[in-house]
C-alpha cells in the first residue's frame, strides 16, 4: 500500500448483496485450477483508485446491486466510479467518478441500480488485506482473498483496514469521452478465434448481426446471452484452458462470456474471447439489456487497451 500502518476506515452497518474487495485480480495460478478473480468492470475499477490516488493494482471495494451501508471510521479520501447506484454520503447525494473528502462518523451509503451494476469505491492508500497466491481478489466460490482472506463477501460489522494517505497535487479529472454510459446498449469487441471456424455460417452470420440480450443467469463467473441458437459442427472437445472474455457456446446454442470468477477449463466451442474492456463493459449489463458482438483483430485490441493503460502510468 505504501504506508507503514494500518488503520480500520470503514465499518459495515448493511452489507447489500455482494460487496468484495478486489485488486487487479489472482495470475500465475491458473495450472493450480485457481481462477483469476480481481475487478469485474476493469475501466471502472481503475478510474476509481486513479480518482483517489492509487496505483495500478491497488485494492478497491466491488459493490453490486447496491444495499451496502458503511460508517466513516476516520477522515479519508476516496473515489466511487462504476454504476449510479444511487451513492449518498449523510443522505446527500455523493459525486461519482471524481474526489471526495469524508469525515469521521459519516454515513456512505448505496441504494439500488440506476444505472449500470457494479460500482467501485477506492480509498487513497488502499485496503489493507493480506494476499492469499499473491493476490486479495475476493473468490467466494474458491473461498479465498477478500478482506479477510477467506473469500468471504462484506457482512454486518465487518470493519475495513485502510493505510490512509493524503493524495499529493491536484485530484486527477475524468475526460468526459472516458466516462461511459451504461444505459446504452454494449457493443462488445470479440476476438474471433478457438473453434469459430467449425460454426455454420447462418450461425456466424447471426452471430455478428443480431441484437442479444442479457440473461438473468449473471454472475461473476459469466454472463449468459439470449438469441438466435448458434450451431457448431463439433459436437464433443477435450477440455481446454479458458481466459477471460471467452465466448462458450453449450449445444442449447445460447453463448455464455465467461467473466473472472470463470472455470479455468471448459469443453464447449468457442467463438473467440471478449476484450478485457468489452468483458467489462458486459459486466455492468443488467438483465434484458442488448448487446451486440462487434469483431475486433488482435492489433486494434491490443491498441485500444494500452491506450487504456497508458492513463493509468
Amino acid at each position: 500500500m505504501g504506508n507503514e500502518y494500518t488503520v480500520i476506515g470503514l465499518r459495515v452497518i448493511r452489507s447489500g448483496p455482494l460487496a468484495l474487495l478486489q485488486d487487479a485480480g489472482r495470475f500465475g495460478v491458473r495450472r493450480l485450477g485457481v481462477t483469476q478473480g480481481g475487478p469485474a468492470d476493469v475501466h471502472a475499477w481503475a478510474w476509481s483508485n486513479h480518482l483517489a490516488g492509487n496505483p495500478w493494482g491497488t485494492a478497491a471495494l466491488e459493490i453490486t446491486f447496491g444495499g451496502l451501508s458503511l460508517a466513516v471510521s476516520r477522515d479519508l479520501t476516496l473515489a466511487v466510479a462504476g454504476a449510479d447506484l444511487g451513492a449518498t454520503l449523510d443522505g446527500e447525494p455523493l459525486p461519482l467518478w471524481q474526489r471526495v473528502r469524508v469525515r469521521e462518523g459519516q454515513r456512505l451509503s448505496f441504494a439500488s441500480p440506476r444505472c449500470g451494476l457494479r460500482a467501485y469505491l477506492a480509498v487513497a492508500g488502499g485496503f489493507a488485506a493480506e494476499p492469499v497466491l499473491g493476490s486479495c481478489a475476493c473468490v467466494v466460490r474458491e473461498g479465498i482473498g477478500g478482506h479477510d482472506g477467506c473469500g468471504r463477501p462484506l457482512d454486518e460489522g465487518d470493519e475495513l483496514g485502510v493505510s490512509p494517505k493524503t493524495p499529493d497535487g491536484r485530484a486527477p479529472q475524468m475526460p468526459s469521452e472516458a466516462r461511459p454510459d451504461y444505459g446504452e446498449a454494449g457493443r462488445l469487441a470479440l476476438l474471433p478465434g478457438a473453434q469459430i471456424a467449425d460454426f455454420h455460417g447462418a450461425s456466424l452470420y447471426a452471430a455478428f448481426n443480431s441484437e442479444w440480450h442479457v440473461d438473468d443467469r449473471a454472475d461473476r463467473m459469466g454472463v449468459r446471452l439470449r438469441g438466435p441458437a448458434l450451431r457448431c459442427r463439433i459436437g464433443t472437445m477435450i477440455s481446454e484452458g479458458l481466459g477471460l472474455g471467452a465466448v462458450q457456446v453449450p449445444p442449447d446454442g445460447q453463448p455464455i462470456a465467461l467473466l473472472n470468477d470463470r472455470q479455468t477449463i471448459g469443453g464447449y466451442p468457442r467463438l473467440g474471447a471478449l476484450t478485457p474492456l468489452a468483458a467489462a463493459r458486459l459486466a455492468q449489463c443488467m438483465p434484458g439489456q442488448t448487446v451486440r458482438l462487434v469483431a475486433h483483430s488482435h492489433e486494434r485490441a491490443w491498441s485500444d487497451y494500452r491506450r487504456f493503460r497508458r492513463q493509468f502510468s
